[in-house]
């Protein structure tokens, strides 16, 4: 499998739910109006406490410093796993099943952080750029590793450096064991063609900037049956969205495309309280015990807190699997 370190430097931040009206303006001109903005990276989710927004260089020009708007210290660079020429996500198991044991796995155990970003037609791996180099010594063995460099790939060579850990040393991160709130609303993961976005923008604008979720401000505990959770990603011209039903229904049904299975996916949403960056094995945690029971998910995290999308059908048994497995001790 070929593993490419994508041509983009990536800023992670949080818009705080009362300050948007500050940032309505420059987020709309990101989605709607790519070739002004000349943002090739950028991705939006909303969720009960904020929004993350992922966004390139040119797009991070947009965003003017602001009480309101929360930016992660580091340049994050998205890896993209691709096998016989396809995305990561094109086999059986979808999203962060795939590439749970031969990117996630090793990463934590090399105590190397990552921010997860799954979409419709593949999945991200975030690094932060000065974890680079233990990035590439520690997946070379499984990977050939391209870099792109203005749409060209090029083979990178292992620069033989460490963070602080010896390679494959039996050392594992002392993980912190998160609560998981599982929410009753079904999620769809969908497309559509970049073309006919001037088509939904009343109702895209609606359901990101003035609906408002039944539990709106409501911190997040075992008792909310539904969270807000809407995301949109616009990546080197493919567009993602992940929505609940409740939402789907607001978009016309003929400009929206899915799987031929249609499936429904449920929330497994990970941490009680802000996750933070610098934790190291939080995907890994969730994504292990996917992959070992071929259970297909997506995963998405966010500046706050992280999310798992698993199949509907699953949900029961994915529930009592991670539960299960968090109670075991550590090898």
């Amino acid at each position: 499998m070929d593993l490419h370190i994508l041509d983009h430097r990536l800023r992670v931040t949080s818009i705080c739910k009362n300050g948007l009206v500050n940032f309505t303006h420059p987020l709309i001109k990101l989605i709607f109006l790519r070739n002004r903005a000349r943002c090739k990276f950028f991705s939006l989710t909303e969720t009960p406490e904020n929004y993350t927004v992922v966004l390139d260089e040119e797009g991070f020009k947009e965003l003017q410093p602001s009480e309101h708007l929360l930016v992660e210290s580091s340049v994050w660079l998205p890896l993209n796993v691709v096998s016989n020429g396809n995305s990561s996500s094109s086999s059986q198991a979808v999203g962060v099943t795939k590439i749970a044991k031969s990117v996630i796995a090793p990463l934590a155990q090399q105590h190397v952080s990552v921010f997860m970003l799954s979409t419709y037609q593949t999945d991200f791996i975030l690094v932060r750029e000065k974890d680079l180099a233990v990035v590439i010594n520690t997946l070379e063995e499984e990977f050939n590793i391209y870099r792109e460099v203005g749409g060209e790939y090029s083979a990178v060579l292992s620069q033989h450096v460490h963070n602080g850990f010896q390679k494959n040393g039996k050392e594992a991160p002392q993980l912190t064991v998160h609560p998981l709130l599982i929410p009753q609303n079904q999620f769809c993961v969908m497309s559509l063609d970049p073309d006919t976005l001037p088509a939904i923008a009343t109702t895209l604008i609606d359901v990101l900037f003035y609906s408002n979720s039944p539990k709106e401000g409501a911190l997040p505990s075992q008792d909310l049956d539904c969270i807000k959770f809407f995301s949109f990603s616009l990546i080197d011209g493919y567009v993602s969205l992940v929505m609940d039903t409740e939402a789907q229904r607001q978009f016309p049904a003929d400009l929206l495309f899915t799987s031929s299975s249609r499936e429904l996916w449920r929330m497994v949403r990970i941490g009680g309280q802000p996750l933070g960056f610098d934790e190291c094995g939080i995907v890994a945690q969730i994504s292990q015990p996917l992959a070992d029971n071929n259970i297909s998910a997506y995963y998405i995290s966010t500046f706050s807190f992280d999310h798992a999308l698993v199949p509907e059908e699953d949900i029961v048994s994915v529930t009592e699997m991670l539960r299960q497995h968090r109670k075991e001790p550590a090898c």
